[in-house]
């Protein structure tokens, strides 16, 4: 016997709006037949394969520490900095710029509500061994 992630649950302040900043960066949907709305303590993103779902709910407690689990997320297009500007363009902030003079290495990013999460290189850039 085993068992599968069902989903991945993020607490937050406003579930609606931040699912709806996660919804632009990742490119994902909701579910047309239960849609998220504002004022909803619940709402459920989905990847569009749907084989990865988000669920964002309220709670009251404020983010106080850094994140003991995050997300690593790799541009499907262009570079790992053009990815950086568009995040920081929807709202992410930088919390720690880990790139190396070689051109490896990652971005530590926060979200509207704070928290953590890393942007790497596109899978082309590490193919092609640029930085």
């Amino acid at each position: 016997m085993t068992s599968f992630i069902s989903h991945t649950t993020v607490d937050c302040a406003d579930a609606f709006t931040l699912s709806r900043w996660w919804q632009a960066v990742l490119d994902y949907v909701e579910d047309p037949d239960d849609p998220n709305e504002s004022g909803h303590e619940e709402c459920m993103i989905y990847s569009r394969d749907g084989q990865h779902r988000l669920l964002f709910i309220d709670v009251p407690d404020p983010k106080q520490v850094k994140n003991r689990i995050h997300f690593d997320v790799r541009p499907v297009e262009g570079s790992r900095d053009d990815e950086l500007a568009r995040l920081i363009g929807l709202g992410a902030t930088t919390v720690a710029d880990r790139r190396n003079p070689d051109g490896t290495g990652w971005v530590v990013l926060a979200d509207p509500e704070g928290n953590e999460f890393c942007i790497l290189r596109s899978n082309a850039e590490v193919a092609a061994g640029r930085p």
